[in-house]
């Protein structure tokens, strides 16, 4: 008889696995990405920032003994994401999981945003997430399988003070994922979204968190605190594994309880 630590393993297990990180030089991707190679995942660390990239990539390969790979693109040209597929399908062969998690924000005032800013962060996100799914998809209908995991947001309703354009955004984000697992459950193609509350960055507190707005958030989170980037972990490997083979078209909120907060 199996033990329980075999059960365990058969479900979370992903080696073999191929996961593609968009978004894998940031904070909470990073992190994400670090669970998916915990979980035995081959990696594919991708950002704009190659140094970054290159950086995680290295670091995950060296602590978790797992194939990796960095590449550079730009989530709003769908060639870029093409030549990301095409370069992963050559090393790997195959991408079983994949991660939308690029994208900008602004602190903007909305009678202050400028077209070209707004029109950025909506790139960022919600079209960067669109191309995404539009370039990997296919390879997973083919192949009869495939996990996506979008990034929503705490903000995707209701919004969000002082971002506005981000918001609007991670709602679409939130719609987009629900409405490709309806269209690709029958393919065996998962889609869902995991929804972070405030996992703060330097630049978010530089940006948008003053004293006072501090105050609000963590009096509006139960738990009191802000998350860790490791706390995202957990969902990550439960999304991207057989654990979660009759989950999809779901938000996963990983917020201390802020998102069921009222008074």
């Amino acid at each position: 008889m199996k033990n329980r630590s075999e059960n365990l393993d058969k479900i979370f297990n992903l080696q073999d696995k191929v996961a593609v990180v968009i978004g894998g030089g940031g904070h909470l991707c990073s992190s994400m990405a670090k669970g998916l190679a915990m979980a035995g995942a081959s990696l594919v660390i991708v950002d704009m920032r190659i140094e970054k990239a290159k950086k995680i990539a290295n670091s995950i390969k060296e602590e978790f003994n797992v194939k990796t790979l960095y590449l550079e693109a730009d989530v709003t040209h769908e060639n870029s994401l093409k030549s990301t597929l095409k370069n992963t399908l050559n090393e790997f062969q195959k991408v079983d999981i994949l991660i939308n998690g690029a994208g900008i924000n602004s602190p903007k005032p909305f009678l202050e945003i400028s077209l070209e800013e707004w029109n950025k962060v909506m790139d960022s996100q919600i079209t960067g997430t669109m191309l995404g799914c539009k370039t990997f998809a296919p390879h997973m209908i083919q192949n009869n399988s495939g996990k996506i995991i979008n990034i929503s947001s705490a903000s995707a309703g209701p919004p969000l003070s002082k971002a506005f354009a981000y918001s609007v955004a991670k709602a679409g984000i939130k719609n987009l994922t629900m409405n490709l697992a309806r269209e690709w459950a029958k393919y065996n193609v998962m889609v869902n979204a995991i929804r972070p509350g405030f996992f703060p960055t330097e630049w978010n507190k530089k940006n948008f968190i003053t004293k006072d707005r501090e105050k609000s958030i963590l009096s509006h989170t139960p738990m009191g605190r802000y998350g860790k980037s490791s706390e995202l972990i957990g969902a990550t490997i439960w999304l991207a594994s057989d654990a979660s083979s009759f989950v999809t078209g779901s938000e996963i909120a990983i917020d201390g309880g802020f998102s069921c907060m009222t008074i």
